[in-house]
């Protein structure tokens, strides 16, 4: 099968690399330019993907890994394309938080008192002044390096951060603010094929912290632990994602979308915000737990169908191996570890490489043999996932195979899934969640 892979900035670029493994024709286009260079050798790329519609024709399968391009999407599936990715609606249920806000009250998701406030930078500083509160700090996109999450009643920290900011981002840049509250943070997703769910419910939790402990600052996602739920009569998906099928219908939705929130107590949920599209580090964990073909379930998405997803029974853990500059963004080459080879220890096998999953990421030859190189400007080099039945198990197998993993200045979290056996666990089976 012909598949054309369209990608904002590499969001997904594993999943690319899945499907030419498992005999698909790929071609990828990368649109940021920062990480234009990763799969080099991997995978083929091209300059202007619409000059390929021709080649992927309309037998073959599209995929969008990225939010910006659901009018496109729309469109495309308008003139017989088999697509997937998300739609124009659902573009817009995560980049206008306020609105995704909006929509998920008007299902039945969260309550009046838990709302999310748009401003310019200045307006949110007045606004902080003159309540006071703890507040998250948001931007109406999914970069989350300038994520913040206040700790101090009078809200003196997040006025302070938001002035800081007024220098990346001036005056009028557009943030979001959203209360802190607490309890235990899981969010569910699941695929819809445009009419009606397939598969089961995907709970996870993200790990967004730089540090061990929720320590640091915030970034893109450190590391997931993840299970699959087939029983659609559980609480989670019920009360929080179940609600959202007549808004995905109607927008002719195709693709995978996720909510995190906060829940406490029995019945209690704080939706924090739509993730309507491809996710990472969730798509790699997919690839874990999913032994039905990749392409088969995303042409039946794009399709319409229904398809009986196979899938491993336990847990699921993935963690992020990353170098400088992550958690940032940074044009400052000396800090880049761009271009470092990456080793592998002797004893690595066929079966552990299938627990790898590339993104910042080059082939090339070095003394005759293909070797992998760090590549792309934001210091995500790959994702190191495995199963258990219990967590604990999940975790010694992955921290086992990240152990024959060598790059320099490499930094990773080695707490993945442990806050989970430590409390969260504890208290979703008290309150009746899992």
């Amino acid at each position: 099968m012909k598949v054309l892979f369209i990608s904002g900035e590499l969001i997904s670029g594993d999943l690319a690399y899945s499907l030419q493994k498992e005999g698909c024709d790929v071609r990828i286009y990368i649109q940021d330019k920062s990480v234009k260079d990763c799969f080099d050798g991997m995978l083929q790329k091209v300059h202007r993907w619409r000059d390929e519609l021709g080649w992927v024709g309309k037998d073959g399968l599209i995929v969008f890994d990225d939010v910006g391009y659901g009018e496109v999407q729309d469109a495309l599936r308008s003139d017989g394309y088999q697509v997937v990715g998300g739609s124009g609606e659902g573009d817009r249920f995560e980049l206008d938080r306020l609105y995704g806000q909006d929509i998920l009250r008007e299902v039945g998701v969260g309550s009046s008192d838990f709302v999310t406030h748009d401003f310019d930078i200045q307006s949110a500083i007045n606004f902080v002044k003159k309540n006071g509160g703890e507040w998250v700090v948001k931007q109406n996109d999914h970069d989350t390096a300038l994520n913040y999450v206040g700790s101090f009643e009078d809200g003196s920290d997040v006025i302070s951060v938001l002035e800081n900011y007024k220098g990346v981002l001036g005056k009028s840049g557009n943030i979001s603010l959203q209360r802190r509250v607490r309890g235990v943070e899981i969010a569910v997703g699941r695929f819809f094929n445009g009419n009606d769910w397939v598969g089961p419910s995907v709970i996870n939790f993200e790990h967004k912290h730089l540090c061990n402990d929720d320590i640091g600052p915030l970034g893109g996602e450190t590391g997931t632990l993840m299970w699959y739920d087939e029983n659609d009569d559980n609480k989670l998906f019920k009360m929080v994602l179940a609600g959202l099928k007549n808004k995905l219908q109607e927008s002719g939705y195709k693709g995978y979308i996720d909510v995190n929130c906060i829940v406490e107590g029995t019945d209690v949920v704080y939706p924090l915000e739509i993730t309507s599209r491809f996710g990472s580090s969730t798509v790699e964990t997919q690839s874990e737990i999913q032994t039905s073909p990749w392409s088969e379930f995303l042409m039946a998405l794009a399709k319409g169908e229904n398809y009986n997803l196979e899938y491993k029974r336990g847990y699921g853990l993935n963690v992020a191996v990353t170098v400088p500059p992550f958690p940032y963004r940074t044009s400052d080459l000396k800090i880049i570890n761009k271009g470092a080879s990456i080793f592998f220890s002797k004893e690595m096998t066929a079966e552990d490489f299938s627990h790898l999953h590339f993104e910042g990421v080059s082939v090339r030859k070095n003394y005759g043999k293909d070797t992998y190189f760090t590549a792309g400007d934001l210091g995500y080099v790959l994702y190191v996932t495995g199963m258990g039945s219990t967590v604990q198990q999940a975790r010694e197998r992955v921290y086992g195979l990240v152990e024959k993993i060598t790059i320099p200045k490499m930094f990773y979290r080695t707490d993945i899934g442990s806050r989970f056996i430590r409390k969260d666990e504890v208290l979703l089976k008290k309150w009746g969640w899992i």
